[in-house]
């Protein structure tokens, strides 16, 4: 079968043709249809990301398919299921072999697309706004990073909790489909000051921050006293130092959230959260969207489009 594969931390991924695999105990093989791209592919490329395999290893985080055979002790998902896994590798590829115990249920009206980027950016914004942030209806949200593959869905979760959010990105196309996704005002973030526009609207009750560097530093001064910062992710390459200072004399909370980290000390969280996520999208509350679908024979454009942020939502690979 075909793999896109990091054979070292010094060379770039490539496609190369590898053996099937075979469930291991506890495991499932499915065929995949779909693999939805995060940042932290590009990281894992390089070796830089918190969970990243020895190589050689397959990116692609999470994915959508088809059970096509179990390993031994597993019952379920039975043969034939259609099912999403957040596997943390072997997306990017025709087949792979992920942990039974994690593979959920696709209902019949979700696309294999939305299905395989929706755990993830979805599952991130949910948690993190809700069980770390505590966001309130009537609560200022400011979200950095926000026409990206969690930013913008933390724009929609905020909506669908009842807070006013300020959405910041690059450029008006970004921006527009930030808005379509319900944010309440808009910031460039190349061409406006991001800190002097919020205080202007008075103040961030909590930030999401996927991106780190200077807008850390922007939205931290935005902050209203007893804000809580969501540190989510470093996309913009720099991780900020943290002026303690502002977080005493605002009573500010910063707030560390890694959304894999909780499949090990805290799953139930996880399909409790994935439950309500799945309600909220059958009930039209929640509109994923996809920018680019490539086929698996571009991987490599498809990881470029993340990292020339020529990408909105998300992007996802069809093997």
């Amino acid at each position: 079968m075909r793999a896109f594969q990091v054979s070292s931390f010094t060379n770039p991924p490539a496609l190369v043709d590898i053996a099937a695999p075979l469930p291991a105990p506890g495991e499932v093989l499915l065929d995949i249809a779909a693999c939805g791209l995060n940042f932290a592919d590009l990281l894992m490329a390089k070796g830089s990301y918190q969970d990243t395999p020895m190589p050689p290893f397959t990116l692609g985080m999470e994915v959508c398919g088809t059970v096509t055979a179990l390993g031994d002790g597993v019952t379920t998902p039975a043969i034939g299921t259609r099912v999403a896994v957040f596997g943390g590798q072997g997306g990017m590829a025709e087949q792979g072999v992920f942990p039974a115990n994690l593979c959920r249920p696709v209902p019949d009206s979700m696309s294999a697309e939305v299905a395989a980027g929706f755990m993830v950016a979805y599952g991130t914004s949910h948690l993190a706004l809700t069980h770390r942030a505590r966001l309130q209806q009537g609560e200022t949200l400011l979200v950095l990073g926000a026409a990206g593959g969690v930013g913008l869905t933390a724009v929609e979760i905020g909506k669908a909790l009842g807070a006013r959010v300020i959405a910041v990105a690059r450029g008006a196309d970004k921006l527009a489909v930030a808005q379509a996704a319900g944010a309440d005002h808009v910031i460039d973030s190349d061409t406006q000051d991001i800190k002097a526009v919020v205080k202007a609207l008075g103040g961030a009750d909590v930030v999401y921050d996927p991106v780190g560097g200077d807008a850390f530093k922007a939205a931290l001064g935005a902050c209203r006293p007893q804000a809580r910062y969501v540190v989510i992710g470093f996309a913009s390459g720099d991780v900020p130092q943290v002026p303690a200072n502002i977080l005493l004399v605002k009573n500010v909370d910063l707030i560390g959230f890694y959304w894999g980290g909780y499949l090990k000390f805290r799953p139930d969280l996880l399909s409790d959260s994935l439950a309500e996520l799945l309600g909220w999208l059958a009930d039209s509350r929640l509109k994923p969207h996809i920018s680019h679908v490539l086929p698996l024979a571009q991987a490599e454009k498809a990881l470029d489009l993340m990292r020339s942020r020529a990408s909105t939502g998300k992007v996802v690979i069809t093997p």
